[in-house]
């Protein structure tokens, strides 16, 4: 099963959020999910962005992809960073 962590679309008609999700890749874009791991609202300025950091990384290690829009999100909240920094530790902690 491919696993990506990527953007889930909310919210009124021109007045969009996300929801930063877990799913298969095989699911549609605003369908099922495994998990839901932080929100994004483009709206207001400086736009809102909630991450779940410790979720998010125990993701990265069992091999989820994230998509390019979750990538920055990921890299403005320190996240990616965190993750590869401490790689091999994350990927320690999943396989035992």
């Amino acid at each position: 099963m491919a696993v990506k962590i990527r953007l889930s679309r909310a919210g009124a008609k021109k007045k969009p959020f996300y929801h930063v999700v877990v799913a298969d890749s095989r699911m549609p874009r605003d369908g099922r999910f495994i998990e839901l791991v932080g929100r994004y609202n483009p709206i207001p300025d400086p736009s809102f962005i909630e991450i779940d950091a410790e979720k998010t990384i125990k993701w990265l290690a069992k091999g989820a992809q994230p998509s390019s829009a979750v990538e920055v999100l990921l890299k403005i909240k320190g996240v990616r960073q965190e993750f590869d920094a401490n790689k091999k530790k994350y990927l320690q902690e999943v396989s035992a």
